[in-house]
């Protein structure tokens, strides 16, 4: 049996976020075995303090410098851990070299985990899991727990696991909201255009809940980058607006999420840790496709007008008829089904 295993995913936040459940349903079957997670540093504090995650390595590199000293001190850190095994989440050259020079004694890669592409970088690795299944028609986080579930020969289920611990942050933002009996948050921006919702139909959505509900604030989350296209927002919405892009970091804004009564947001890396904390939610899918990318929680709601041409992998589209046929009449029907009474 595997005592200490160092598990590589160099992917963005939701994906690490969903990484988790793989990682809960090892921990389930073997909890004596020790996961050290290989991560970016814009993701770590997703992680840190995880309850299915022992300890963080953090890669700090950009992929076009001269990292070869850098390369070699990982090496040697990674060889004094005395790894066991070496999980692949990513399949990605770096972590697939770190790890077969640091001679972890067994290395394990999915055949596929983004795409059907066959990867020259399975070479580097001692066993090749073969995932068999859709890609675009299997949740992504299961897709990781086939790679531990074949891997292991072990069977069930996991859910994203991410950390609870108390926030001031979170405290003194929230404090910043007016009184309202319902606290509403939103992320009003994706990571590229066709996973954006319009401004226009974001600024309909909420001043219809603010004319329909019994009272109401709202506040929006993002990363930094993000605060000016929020204050766009704002500025169509018509009145005020808590911005909160930039102000949290991840595990402030998963507390925000169990302080939030309700989460109306597009398909983003916030959409995987706001599902961790089971808010009533509402996710708005583009070209990307819930059948993939659906928050795993019972209170959410995943709306998406399934275009022939979806998913695709587009960044920009002179019609993107997928986010335009996602109406704001369909986002007030879902926080109606979400117990919420609308006059």
């Amino acid at each position: 049996m595997f005592k200490n295993i160092l598990v590589n995913a160099l992917v963005n936040l939701g994906d690490v976020v969903l990484t988790t459940s793989a990682l809960a349903l090892i921990k389930k079957n073997f909890p004596e075995t020790r996961i050290t997670m290989l991560v970016k540093p814009v993701v770590a504090d997703a992680v840190i303090d995880n309850p299915a995650v022992d300890d963080v390595i953090v890669l700090n590199y950009k992929s076009k410098e001269n990292s070869l000293k850098k390369m070699r001190e990982l090496v040697k850190e990674i060889k004094k851990r005395d790894f066991d095994l070496a999980i692949s989440f990513d399949r990605k050259l770096r972590p697939a070299l770190l790890t077969f020079f640091a001679g972890i004694p067994r290395r394990v890669v999915p055949s596929k985990v983004f795409d059907d592409n066959k990867s020259r970088v399975t070479i580097f690795y001692t066993d090749v899991v073969e995932i068999s299944h859709d890609l675009n028609k299997t949740l992504q986080a299961e897709t990781y727990q086939e790679i531990v579930r074949k891997f292991f020969k072990i069977s069930g289920h996991e859910t994203p696991k991410f950390s609870k611990k108390p926030s001031k942050v979170a405290d003194e933002l929230i404090a910043r909201l007016p009184a309202a009996k319902f606290k509403i948050a939103l992320c009003v921006k994706g990571t590229f255009p066709l996973k954006t919702w319009s401004k226009e139909y974001f600024a309909e959505v909420v001043q219809n809940l603010k004319k329909n509900l019994d009272s109401a604030a709202f506040f929006i989350v993002g990363a930094p980058n993000d605060r000016d296209y929020a204050d766009e927002v704002i500025k169509t919405i018509g009145f005020d607006v808590e911005n909160f892009c930039g102000e949290t970091s991840l595990t402030d804004l998963a507390e925000l999420f169990r302080r939030a009564d309700l989460f109306i947001t597009v398909d983003t890396g916030a959409t995987h840790i706001a599902a961790t904390t089971g808010v009533k939610m509402v996710t708005i899918y583009g070209c990307t496709s819930p059948d993939r990318w659906h928050p795993i929680n019972p209170n959410a709601i995943a709306l998406t007008s399934r275009e022939p041409c979806c998913p695709c992998t587009k960044k920009i589209c002179d019609e993107p008829l997928c986010l335009k046929n996602v109406t704001p009449a369909q986002v007030l029907d879902a926080v109606k089904n979400l117990g919420f009474g609308l006059e």
